[in-house]
């Protein structure tokens, strides 16, 4: 998992499904992590045209087929279980290179068709390396693995 989380952060975009407006939402927190550490990242939610972080507009994606460069994209997903199995799917025809499932994003059966479909890209669950008392989360583990992709986060 540690070498999957690693992949993730070495892609240059990052889009985040589930992304919101509302703060107390963790598509919120987690879209404001990427922006905090300026990362390239792109919001993807069907339900709204562009959400509101840190007082800046960002227009959205309405799903991973619709970026522009889903190949050089990794996703991180913040969405019930019920949609994360059909966002996998997607990400995988668009071709996305990693993935980043957050805690209650998925279901066993969720984590392991991303395991099975991004080979040696997908995070998410309790393997070895998250310090997380949920599992694997880019709020908890994400700045170790930005740094042992090479990337250090700071504006």
């Amino acid at each position: 998992m540690q070498s999957a989380a690693r992949l993730f952060f070495s892609s240059p975009t990052f889009a985040v499904a589930g992304a919101s407006s509302n703060p107390s939402k963790f598509g919120h927190k987690i879209f404001a992590w990427y922006i905090d550490h300026n990362l390239h990242a792109l919001p993807v939610n069907p339900s709204c045209s562009s959400i509101t972080v840190r007082r800046k507009q960002y227009e959205t994606v309405s799903s991973p087929p619709d970026l522009a460069e889903p190949e050089k994209t990794s996703l991180s997903v913040i969405t019930p279980p019920s949609v994360t199995g059909q966002l996998l799917k997607q990400a995988k025809d668009a071709g996305i290179r990693a993935v980043w499932l957050q805690p209650g994003s998925f279901t066993d059966k969720e984590l392991d068709y991303a395991i099975k479909e991004f080979p040696g890209a997908a995070v998410g669950g309790f393997a070895e390396g998250t310090r997380g008392g949920e599992g694997w989360c880019v709020l908890v583990d994400g700045e170790a693995a930005m740094s042992a992709a090479g990337r250090d986060g700071k504006l």
